[in-house]
């Protein structure tokens, strides 16, 4: 599998699993099994998804060694705070069953201190060993400025929507990100499913013998961005991995930065700054 290496050398697939609305207990704890089956070694989870302990009993119960799959799971708004990020990190590990979380992120800013509270906390606990690799979500270039002035320490990670749909709203914080060594993690990178049947993503897929989402997620890969898809299918769990044998020329890559419309699945952070 490709990888993405983080700025201490630590080495982290290339692409990953998302969990958000994967179903009931049962069904998380199957998604997840095969997503694992399937070659994911990256679990991408959250408190607010209400899945943690669904991800964790997936991961414990596989036979693939846990020092190989990569647990995300985030801080969600209510818990944004100092003292109550400590707290909810601890609780995140209870429901996971794990000893750590490999990645602890941020969900979201709010538009007030207790995200920079939060983010001294979680400096701290990477400090003290607790979290090997930390970072954000859905911060834009002014929410992470606005870190530098609590820490030294940057996150390592901005986990963001990002696809062609928003690529121009979303340019700034993709190379904002590139140039601070952030890595920059896309989640509904198909939009929810909703860009698979635009014309020109269906024509270029045609070109290259892919679905229309290993086009969008090759996309992603190629604006040098870490794509966490998600389906339920084992099939298309295969196929979404499978986006490495092929390439976008830049005429195609154009054509689809060019299908910006502002159409985005979750809310946008800059309304909440």
């Amino acid at each position: 599998m490709e990888t993405v290496e983080y700025r201490n050398g630590d080495i982290v697939p290339a692409i990953g699993f998302g969990t958000s609305h994967a179903g009931d207990e049962d069904d998380v704890v199957r998604v997840v099994t095969d997503a694992l089956q399937s070659g994911y070694r990256l679990i991408d989870s959250a408190k607010m998804y209400g899945n943690e302990a669904e991800v964790g009993k997936a991961v414990r119960e596989s036979d693939i060694p846990r020092e190989d799959i990569f647990v995300t799971t985030k801080l969600r708004k209510e818990d944004l705070g100092y003292e109550s990020a400590f707290t909810a990190y601890e609780s995140s590990i209870k429901e996971l069953g794990l000893d750590y979380a490999d990645l602890y992120l941020i969900h979201w800013p709010t538009n007030d201190s207790s995200r920079n509270d939060s983010w001294r906390a979680i400096v701290e606990m990477q400090a003290d060993g607790r979290i090997p690799h930390i970072g954000v979500s859905n911060f834009t270039v002014d929410h992470l400025e606005e870190l530098k002035t609590v820490s030294d320490v940057v996150p390592e990670v901005n986990q963001i929507e990002l696809h062609p749909y928003i690529w121009e709203e979303q340019r700034a914080i993709v190379e904002y990100c590139q140039k601070n060594g952030i890595i920059v993690q896309a989640y509904s990178p198909l939009l929810r499913g909703g860009a698979l049947d635009d014309q020109t993503v269906g024509s270029i897929a045609g070109l290259h013998h892919k679905t229309p989402a290993q086009v969008l997620l090759r996309w992603v890969v190629q604006h040098g961005a870490v794509p966490l898809p998600k389906t339920t299918k084992p099939e298309r769990m295969k196929q979404n991995i499978d986006i490495y044998d092929f390439e976008l020329t830049e005429e195609h890559m154009a054509s689809l930065d060019g299908l910006t419309n502002g159409q985005r699945f979750a809310a946008d952070p800059h309304n909440i700054a």
